[in-house]
C-alpha cells in the first residue's frame, strides 16, 4: 500500500485556499485556507455540523467548492478524482458497505468500481484481509459483523486500489475502546508506509495522538497546527477538585453556575474545571481554598475553550428536581431499587448472547455498561427494557415485574435507542406529538410542558423542520425529549451521545443529572469513557457475562494495581479488563 514507485510525494498532500461551499442559503464552510501535510495522520474536529463532511467531501472531488480551491496531490481534487480516482480513498461516515452482501463480495464490488481485477485483485484482497483481521470472516454478511469489523471492512474498502491520500470521516463511531486502539494502530501503520490520512473524529484523545489538526466550527476554521500548541492556550487554568464522593453532583453544579468557568466535567471521584483567561483573579484562589490542584491540560480543555466554554442553559429537568427530591426523601424512596437483573440469560440456539447477568439500580443513580462490540450488553438492555424475552431470570423494573406485567412495566420506563428511532419524514413537533399521545399526556399536559421542553433543550428553531434534516445533536436532544416525556421513574440509554462531539455531551448529561436529582435511575450503554467517569457505578461485559464491577475509580484503582500505572484513565481500565479476560480464558 506505498506510493508506485518513482512517484514523488509533495510536501504537502492537501492545500485550501479560500474554499468556500454554499447549498442554497446555507453556509457549509467559509474562507478555509491549510495545508495538510503528506505522510501525516492529520485529525479533523469541530461540533455537530461544523462543516467536517463537507470538507472530507471536497477533498474527495465529490463536489465543486463554490469559492476557493482545494488540490491534492498538487492537483485540483475534482480533476485527481476523475482522472486518477484510486489515489483517493474515502470512507464515509456510514461505512458505505452493503450489509446484504458478505466480506467477501464487499471487496469484490469495491474492486469493480476501482477497476482492480485479475491476479492483482487477489494479491490485494489476501493483503488487506490479512491486514484487517477479517481473513476467518470472509463469507461473513457484513450486517452481522461487530461494528469494529465493519470499521476494518470500510478501511479495507478504501484502501483497494493503493491510495496515496485516505480520507475517513469519523471511522471510531460506535466502536469501543479496544477496536479504536486496534484502528488506530492499523493506520498508523498504514500512515508509515508513506500514505497520508485525514481522520475526522468526534473522540478527542484520537484527535489529540495526531501530528497535526484542523478545527472547525460553523463551517470556519478556529485552528491549525500541533495539538500541543493549542494546549498552551489553556496552560494554568485547569484544576482538579476532589469533594466527598456523595457531595460530586452537588459540586459540580455549583461550579457549572459560577461566572468565570468554561468547563465542568465529572472524572471519577474528581471534578474537572477550566477556568475562563478572563476569569476574576479571584476565582483560582477560590479553587484552591477548596482544594482544587492545577492539572495538566487535555485537547479536551482547549476544544472547549475555543468554542466559548459549555452551554450553561439551565435543564428543563431542574425544575421537576426540585419539586421531586424533598417528596423522595420524605418517603424514603431515595434508597428504592428502581432496576433489578437477577441471572438474566438469553440463548439463540447453541449460542449464549447474555449469561446470568445480575445487578440492581437504585433511585437517582446512575449504572453503565461497558464491553466491546457484540459483548451482550444490547441484550441485556433489551431483556429490561422488554423488547426481548430472557431464556432464564427475572427483571424488575421500578417494582414491576417485566416477565408478569410488561405494559405495565414498559410504562414506568423511557428508551433511548442506539440507533436514532424516530420518525424521520415528518416534523419533530409531530414526532413529539406521536410520543405524547402514546404515554397517555393530556392536552392541558402537553399544552404546558412541550414548550418549555422544547425551549430548553434548543429544539424550538426546529420545531416545525423534518426530522431527518436536524443535526445529529439536535436528533439526541429530541429523542431524550421522547423518552422523558412521561417523567418516567427509570431511564434506559442505549449509546446516548454516539458520534456527538463533547461540547453537545456535555450538555445531554446535564439534563441526565437534572432527572437523577428527582430520583430517576438511569441504565446507560457506552463507548465513550469519558462519559462513563459520570456513572456511580460500571459493570464491564464481555462473552456475556459480567466479568467486573464496581465504581470508576474501583476499576481505575484495580488496573493500577495490576499494571503500575500512576494515573490508568478508564479507557485503560477497561482494555486491562478485556485482555485479563481473554488470557484467563487461553489459560483454561
Amino acid at each position: 500500500m506505498r506510493p508506485e514507485k518513482g512517484t514523488t510525494e509533495p510536501a504537502y498532500a492537501v492545500e485550501l485556499d479560500g474554499l468556500g461551499m454554499r447549498f442554497g442559503t446555507l453556509t457549509a464552510l467559509s474562507e478555509i485556507s491549510a495545508r495538510i501535510r503528506a505522510g501525516r495522520i492529520t485529525g479533523l474536529m469541530g461540533p455537530d455540523a461544523a462543516g467536517k463532511t463537507t470538507l472530507l467531501r471536497l477533498m474527495a472531488g465529490l463536489m465543486q467548492p463554490t469559492t476557493g480551491t482545494v488540490r491534492l496531490l498538487g492537483t485540483d481534487a475534482l480533476r485527481l478524482a476523475q482522472t486518477a480516482p484510486n489515489s483517493i480513498g474515502y470512507m464515509p461516515q456510514r461505512f458505505g458497505l452493503y450489509e446484504d452482501l458478505s466480506v467477501r463480495a464487499n471487496l469484490e464490488l469495491h474492486a469493480r468500481l476501482r477497476g482492480v481485477e485479475g491476479e492483482e485483485r487477489e494479491t490485494l484482497f489476501a493483503r488487506l484481509l490479512g491486514f484487517t483481521g477479517l481473513a476467518p470472516f470472509t463469507g461473513r454478511l457484513a450486517g452481522r459483523l461487530s461494528g469494529g469489523m465493519k470499521q476494518k471492512l470500510g478501511i479495507a474498502c478504501a484502501l483497494l486500489g493503493s491510495p496515496r491520500v485516505l480520507l475517513l470521516d469519523e471511522p471510531g463511531v460506535g466502536v469501543d475502546p479496544l477496536s479504536r486502539r486496534e484502528l488506530w494502530e492499523m493506520v498508523t501503520t498504514l500512515c508509515r508506509e508513506g500514505m497520508t490520512i485525514i481522520w475526522s473524529t468526534a473522540y478527542l484523545d484520537e484527535a489529540a495522538r495526531c501530528p497535526e489538526v484542523l478545527m472547525l466550527n460553523e463551517g470556519r476554521l478556529l485552528y491549525a497546527g500541533a495539538p500541543e500548541a493549542m494546549l498552551e492556550r489553556v496552560r494554568g487554568r485547569v484544576f482538579a477538585l476532589r469533594p466527598p464522593r456523595e457531595a460530586r453532583r452537588d459540586c459540580l453544579a455549583r461550579w457549572t453556575d459560577r461566572d468565570g468557568v468554561e468547563d465542568v466535567v465529572v472524572q471519577g471521584s474528581r471534578i474537572r474545571l477550566l477556568l475562563a483567561a478572563d476569569a476574576a483573579e479571584g476565582l483560582a484562589l477560590r479553587v484552591r481554598e477548596e482544594g482544587g490542584e492545577p492539572v495538566p491540560p487535555r485537547l479536551e480543555d482547549a476544544y472547549m475553550s475555543a468554542l466559548g466554554g459549555m452551554l450553561k442553559t439551565p435543564s428543563p429537568y431542574g425544575r421537576r428536581a426540585a419539586e421531586d427530591s424533598g417528596a423522595a426523601a420524605a418517603s424514603g424512596d431515595v434508597t428504592a431499587e428502581r432496576i433489578v437483573a437477577e441471572g438474566l440469560t438469553k440463548r439463540f440456539g447453541t449460542f449464549v448472547a447474555a449469561d446470568a447477568v445480575s445487578f440492581r439500580v437504585r433511585a437517582g443513580e446512575i449504572f453503565g455498561l461497558l464491553g466491546p462490540n457484540g459483548a451482550g450488553k444490547s441484550t441485556t438492555f433489551r431483556m429490561l427494557c422488554g423488547l426481548s424475552r430472557p431464556t432464564a431470570g427475572q427483571c424488575r423494573v421500578d417494582g414491576v415485574d417485566l416477565l408478569r406485567a410488561g405494559s405495565l412495566a414498559r410504562a414506568r420506563l423511557g428508551y433511548m435507542a442506539q440507533k436514532f428511532s424516530l420518525y424521520p419524514d415528518i416534523s419533530v413537533a409531530a414526532n413529539v406529538g406521536v410520543f405524547a399521545d402514546l404515554y397517555g399526556l393530556s392536552r392541558r399536559e402537553q399544552r404546558e410542558r412541550l414548550p418549555r421542553l422544547a425551549e430548553a433543550l434548543g429544539l424550538a428553531p426546529f420545531w416545525h423542520s423534518r426530522t431527518d434534516s436536524l443535526p445529529l445533536g439536535q436528533k439526541q436532544r429530541l429523542a431524550l425529549l421522547c423518552a422523558t416525556l412521561h417523567e418516567p421513574p427509570v431511564l434506559f440509554l442505549d449509546e446516548p451521545t454516539s458520534g456527538v462531539d463533547a461540547r453537545t455531551r456535555r450538555d445531554f448529561w446535564k439534563h441526565i443529572l437534572a432527572l437523577t436529582a428527582a430520583g430517576t435511575a438511569v441504565l446507560v450503554t457506552t463507548h465513550f469513557m469519558e462519559e462513563a467517569e459520570y456513572c456511580d457505578r460500571l459493570a464491564c461485559i464481555n462473552g456475556g457475562r459480567i466479568i467486573s464491577m464496581g465504581t470508576p475509580d474501583d476499576l481505575k484503582a484495580a488496573c493500577a494495581r495490576e499494571s503500575g500505572q500512576d494515573d490508568p484513565t478508564l479507557e485503560d481500565a477497561f482494555i486491562a479488563c478485556i485482555l485479563r479476560q481473554r488470557r484467563e480464558e487461553a489459560q483454561a
